[in-house]
């Protein structure tokens, strides 16, 4: 392989002056990042580069700052960063080879792999991009029939869905149409979290309400025109609503399981067995991206950066609501204190857990996408890569952790996590209905739920995982 060139990296956020060979910019950059920079020629990257698709929300910052900030190019690779207008497209340029990797929803490189809802291609991920993130909105009718339908049930936080089963059950005794509510995917972790709230208090949200898909910058637009009545979305596009006072945040994510894991940075294998080295240099300047973002101080710097036209497109004022620690649930509240809602790197963020991977598993189970047998753990092991991960990372001197599994719901604060090679602090994992998750017994957690669709039974996922 003839040896590669080096630009010199961008020194402002508007561009770097291109000046010097790959040794001039070697030096350049060891006062710049400390822990010095990974030469293309010497570490035989095999693709310098590359175009990463993204989606309009604040969550894609890992992949904005990486290129913003100069961390990419500190790791040898030159990014063009691709607004892509739905998860549908991030999904087919990327299977199709016109997007080298992209911003992911969570779900999508394992439902990729097993071909759910789209032609199979096997995707995977080494980069778990945010924690949290999420919100449901629902317009400011919809909200006072809730208000009226049960006003005790509408007072405490988490607010949990028995208000709006209500309104439902007076919808079907006048003989109206099922309300609509959008997501923005169906293997979305919005589309799993809308149903498991509206499940835990008996609505079924594939006969009660309809589901619809729209992309998440045309939520707000949907709501004003009541095409819908509420929606699952990340941000800002939840925090819009209520900003412009039409609708009113009910419950955010980090509410219905804390620090649950959102976005990942996917790849289809085929790219990451051709391009190992370039797959992980691209994984450690996302690491050295999300150490950076989730410092306080930088916070500001990262909304100032991301609301731009040419990523987000939303006010400042907007998307500095979420990021910089609070959420408004409704404009008379005004900011509420909420620290958590945006995690980059705390609490073991940016390692792709399989045991979350399990999750997802379990809920396309149980929402009948998935309709014939499967052994979690071992798609979750083909598809979440924290072998590729901690082969990136270690040369960073950050804590890793040693395990690939852990349970959910047990901690209601923060906890530490020693099986990691030095403690981790780690956050609440809490959900919101008091279940818990136990990656070892998937078919035993499906057991658990009332309300399903479930098209593969259980005995045969017990069999599949014995």
């Amino acid at each position: 392989m003839s040896k590669q060139t080096i630009k010199t990296p961008e020194l402002t956020r508007r561009g770097f002056i291109k000046a010097g060979a790959a040794a001039g910019t070697a030096a350049m950059l060891s006062g710049l990042f400390p822990g010095g920079v990974w030469a293309a020629g010497s570490e035989g990257l095999e693709k310098t580069t590359l175009k990463f698709g993204i989606i309009p929300l604040t969550d894609c910052a890992p992949i904005v700052i990486a290129r913003e900030k100069g961390f990419f190019k500190k790791h040898g690779l030159d990014v063009e960063v691709s607004k892509e207008a739905s998860w549908a497209n991030i999904r087919d340029k990327v299977s199709l080879g016109e997007l080298d990797g992209a911003h992911m929803l969570a779900g999508m490189p394992l439902a990729a792999t097993l071909g759910v809802g789209a032609n199979q291609q096997e995707t995977v991920t080494a980069f778990s991009m945010d924690l949290n993130g999420n919100g449901i909105t629902v317009s400011n009718e919809l909200y006072e029939r809730m208000l009226a339908a049960d006003p005790a049930a509408m007072q405490g936080r988490p607010t949990s869905a028995l208000a709006l089963k209500k309104v439902i059950d007076e919808d079907k005794k006048a003989g109206r149409e099922p309300m609509t509510f959008a997501m923005v995917f169906p293997v979305s972790t919005h589309n799993y979290e809308i149903r498991y709230w509206m499940a835990s208090a008996g609505i079924d949200p594939d006969q009660d309400v309809r589901l619809i898909v729209i992309p998440p910058p045309q939520m707000v637009a949907n709501l004003q025109s009541k095409n819908i009545v509420g929606y699952c979305v990340g941000e800002p596009w939840n925090q819009r609503a209520v900003e412009m006072g039409i609708g009113r945040s009910i419950i955010t994510n980090y509410e219905i399981w804390n620090n649950n894991p959102e976005k990942v940075f996917g790849v289809t294998r085929e790219w990451a067995d051709r391009n190992p080295n370039t797959h992980k240099a691209a994984v450690r300047a996302l690491i050295e991206a999300a150490q950076w973002m989730d410092k306080p101080e930088n916070r500001n710097e990262v909304v100032k950066i991301i609301s731009a036209k040419s990523y987000v497109n939303a006010p400042a004022s907007v998307v500095e609501n979420s990021m910089t620690g609070t959420w408004m649930y409704t404009k008379a509240e005004g900011p509420q204190k909420m620290p958590d809602f945006n995690v980059f790197y705390r609490y073991a963020a940016t390692f792709p857990w399989r045991s979350h991977a399990v999750w997802f598993l379990t809920q396309m189970v149980r929402w009948g996408q998935i309709e014939s047998a499967i052994n979690f753990r071992k798609v979750a092991e083909q598809v979440y890569r924290s072998d590729i991960y901690r082969d990136a990372a270690k040369d960073l001197g950050i804590a890793i952790p040693t395990i690939d599994y852990k349970t959910e719901g047990s901690h209601a604060a923060g906890w530490t996590l020693d099986k990691a090679t030095s403690p981790i602090a780690m956050g609440p994992d809490r959900f919101f209905d008091g279940m818990s998750f136990d990656p070892s017994r998937p078919v035993d957690y499906l057991k658990g739920f009332k309300v399903h669709a479930m098209k593969v039974s259980l005995d045969a996922l017990a069999k599949a995982n014995a």
